[in-house]
């Protein structure tokens, strides 16, 4: 039997052969052979037909000799014969049978003929062109298969013997389990059931699976089953239709993957993050393990050169992320930070030396069989267990950061060019993200840098209040803020606390921080009222505003400016659009203190205002910016509880205080930054203080030294005596020659001794260069060699010229002798002068 004949036999046409007759005839028409299906179809047992003439056993309608005619024409007929016949059931009923007469080549007998008979009414099919069936069974790319109730294959095409790799003989009669146990069987003949059922068809049904064909492979169909039923609406069984859409399937499975990796990739701007997220999206749909290896150099601050790596003996990396299939990531034998030396043969080197992507194979993708790779590699592949790599260097705008390494050691088949483009498509994503991490983190870096450089290290020493400070960075993508706080030391023993914030974030943000808190440092200096110092930090912003670029942004800060004085135990505040502070009392009662709000800095126009208070000793003051009440749910009156609540104890350690206070912030971390700046008020014992009025009389100068003299042996500070006498001395000559209205003289024991002469004049003293001959011009000179610090205040009666002393153990240096013996007799010939005119 031919090949043809053979696949015609099987089912290639329309025949059931689960429900055809299949007789074997000789040369003269007799049967000689009868099957099960023959005498099902036609009602003859085996003992009754064989040896019979077809032309009886097929007697049609009406059956006479010009009927047995037409049947030994048919069966003598080289070519045979197929065609349509009308012929008796032995009980009598009519069959509309198709009929197929094939030659077949018996080896001992000749030829002989091969009938097959099928009933119409089984087989409606039956009734198509042969063209279109023939077109179907040939030379349709699409897998068309029949099965009977039970799912037993009845017929199929090539294609669908092709797609399957296993043969018509091996499929028909069985069902789709017992041949491709591969695929996802169950679920198949449920939906197949499913149809039989309900008659619904199922269109586009798609599984996966590893067909006879291609074992090694994972494949996708799409299929699509209808139900077959007879004329009378029984249920005959099953057609399919199923199209191998691997090649879109894996199309959509990149497009899905890529959309995926795109939303993980770069959801940070850490580099390492980034690094690993790459690793992360890539396992295990693309490949079985992936390490991400970056250049050491960038990593270190350093900017590399556009183009591609020049080769080297060495090149340094640092493994940024890695990822495996296998739990725990065995293969990785480098950890994540830890620098990998490649030598210029390795693959990595060579991707980045010459700017583009490789893909090695051990394998042919084709036929399985080993390629053209270099063998030494290829074998080197194989010891570290992959059959496939890929190496893509990490390249944006030019300048290449590193590599990506992908394997495959699995049976799902070594890459194709289609994984490199996805690989590339991956990386490309990956590495803007990483560059624009490495630079963000350049730059936020040197932010922090100069925002912490422009922040207090350590508050200064003063006894006015105990301080304890917190600044706490926001949790953004925008950088560095320009929050700041300060505690500046004023004269007369008292201080001066500073909360400010700038508008905006950055490097501007923090550069204009730095420029404020200076000025405000210089403008405390001047002694200038809190009101004074917002005004003149308003002019300079809007000087600054006035000379900036117009990148630059809007340029805009708030600030609150206290001076607290530990004498008076008064405090002066003052505010520019900043938060009110809150005021814990010595019992625990807290209140916002009721400040005017004077517009932001730089905004310009409005009079700035400022109150005084009384603050009772053990008063906590508490001045903070937006970001501490705000937090992540933008909750001003819930930030203002919680800040109540935190500082219910005033008594509490202030480090603690402030820890609460941070450790109460809604999600751990703020949407803005925080500064937070905590001051318990201290009194100034009054055996620390002393005052005298002097009288406006040369002669006073004299006593006001000897009483100086005299508190200071009190305070068991005699190693001060020569240089406070001195000064003393000064100050007051001073005021009583140029200054008028009533003269006073406070001396302060503090962190430092403190001399204060108060008048009722507003004219500063300044320092000026004296001639030889001139008799005086030299006091301001000896005030400023002998006192730690000296200066003006102004008041609202006048002014206070005052200097500080020193208490370290350099104070008590005695001046030269000449010099002493000079001052102590100009000291007398002034109080002589003095009884004179009196």
């Amino acid at each position: 039997m031919s090949a043809s004949q053979s696949s015609r036999l099987s089912g290639d046409g329309v025949f059931d052969l689960t429900r055809t007759a299949v007789v074997m005839a000789d040369r003269a028409g007799v049967a000689q052979g009868w099957t099960a299906g023959a005498e099902r179809l036609l009602g003859y047992p085996v003992s009754e037909a064989v040896g019979r003439p077809l032309a009886d056993l097929f007697a049609g309608v009406g059956a006479g000799s010009e009927q047995h005619s037409r049947w030994e024409n048919r069966l003598a007929s080289a070519d045979g014969w197929s065609g349509l016949e009308a012929v008796r059931h032995k009980d009598g009923h009519r069959l509309d049978l198709e009929f197929r007469v094939l030659p077949v080549m018996d080896a001992h007998s000749g030829f002989s003929r091969l009938v097959l008979a099928a009933e119409m009414a089984r087989t409606p099919w039956s009734g198509a062109s042969r063209s279109f069936l023939e077109g179907i069974l040939g030379m349709s790319p699409i897998g068309v298969a029949m099965v009977n109730a039970e799912l037993q294959f009845v017929w199929l095409n090539d294609a669908l013997e092709q797609m399957g790799g296993t043969s018509r003989e091996q499929r028909l009669g069985k069902r789709l389990a017992e041949v491709q146990p591969g695929l996802a069987v169950e679920a198949i003949e449920a939906e197949m059931r499913r149809v039989l059922r309900t008659g619904t068809p199922s269109v586009g049904y798609e599984y996966l699976g590893r067909p006879q064909s291609d074992p090694e492979r994972e494949h996708a169909y799409s299929t699509s089953f209808f139900r077959l039923e007879d004329e009378a609406g029984q249920v005959l069984g099953i057609c399919y239709m199923v199209l191998d859409v691997t090649e879109g399937y894996r199309a959509r499975q990149r497009m899905a993957l890529l959309n995926k990796a795109g939303e993980r990739i770069g959801s940070s701007l850490d580099v390492w993050q980034t690094a690993q997220e790459l690793a992360d999206a890539a396992v295990p749909d693309l490949a079985d393990f992936v390490t991400v290896d970056l250049l050491d150099a960038l990593l270190s601050g350093e900017e590399a050169a556009a183009g591609p790596l020049d080769a080297a003996d060495l090149l340094t990396m640092r493994r940024a992320g890695a990822q495996s299939v296998h739990e725990g990531c065995p293969e990785a034998v480098v950890a994540i930070g830890e620098p990998v030396a490649y030598p210029p043969s390795a693959p990595v080197v060579e991707s980045l030396t010459k700017g583009d992507s490789t893909l090695l194979r051990t394998l042919d993708p084709a036929d399985g069989e080993p390629s053209d790779e270099d063998p030494v590699r290829a074998a080197h592949l194989r010891a570290l267990g992959f059959h496939s790599l890929m190496v893509v260097p990490l390249r944006a705008r030019g300048v290449f950061l590193g590599a990506a390494t992908f394997a495959r050691w699995q049976a799902t088949g070594p890459f194709q060019p289609d994984d490199l483009v996805l690989a590339e498509e991956f990386v490309a994503r990956a590495a803007i993200s990483i560059d624009n991490a490495r630079r963000y983190t350049r730059e936020h870096t040197a932010a922090l840098t100069l925002q912490h450089s422009l922040l207090p290290r350590d508050l200064p020493e003063q006894c006015a209040v105990e301080a304890a400070y917190r600044y706490l960075p926001a949790d953004s993508l925008s950088g560095v803020g320009g929050d700041w706080f300060d505690v500046i030391p004023l004269s007369g023993a008292r201080v001066a606390l500073v909360v400010g914030d700038v508008v905006g974030h950055g490097v501007h943000a923090a550069a204009t921080m730095g420029r404020l808190r200076a000025a405000v440092q210089a403008l405390a200096d001047l002694d200038l009222s809190p009101e004074e110092v917002l005004a003149h930090l308003d002019d300079m912003l809007n000087r600054v505003a006035h000379d900036a670029n117009a990148d630059d942004g809007v340029i805009g800060a708030t600030c609150l400016y206290a001076v607290y004085d530990p004498v008076s135990c008064r405090c002066t505040l003052s505010r520019a659009g900043h938060p009110a502070p809150l005021l814990v009392g010595p019992d625990g009662a807290g209140k916002l203190l009721d400040l005017p709000t004077g517009p932001p800095l730089g905004l310009g126009g409005m009079p700035f205002e400022s109150v005084e208070l009384p603050l009772r000793e053990g008063s906590l003051l508490a001045l903070y910016t937006n970001g501490l009440l705000l937090g992540k749910a933008l909750d001003l009156d819930g930030g203002i509880t919680r800040l109540r609540q935190a500082l219910a104890d005033p008594q509490a350690p202030l480090e603690d205080l402030c820890e609460t206070v941070i450790g109460g912030l809604p999600g751990g971390r703020p949407v803005d930054d925080v500064a937070l700046l905590l001051a318990r008020t201290r009194a100034l014992p009054r055996t620390r203080l002393a005052t005298w009025e002097i009288p406006a009389d040369p002669s006073a100068v004299g006593e006001a030294r000897r009483t100086a003299a005299r508190l200071l042996r009190e305070w068991g500070l005699e190693e001060l005596g020569f240089s406070t006498e001195l000064i003393v001395s000064e100050l007051v000559t001073n005021a009583i020659r140029h200054a008028s209205g009533p003269i006073g003289l406070r001396m302060i024991r503090a962190g430092e001794l403190i001399c204060e002469v108060s008048d009722a004049s507003s004219t500063t003293p300044h320092l000026r260069h004296a001639r030889t001959t001139d008799e005086g011009g030299r006091g301001l000179f000896l005030i400023a060699r002998y006192a730690q610090r000296w200066g003006t205040r102004y008041t609202a009666q006048g002014k206070i010229i005052w200097a500080e002393l020193p208490l370290g153990p350099t104070t008590g240096t005695a001046p030269p002798a000449d010099l002493g013996t000079l001052l102590e007799g100009l000291g007398d010939q002034a109080d002589f002068t003095g009884a004179e005119g009196r």
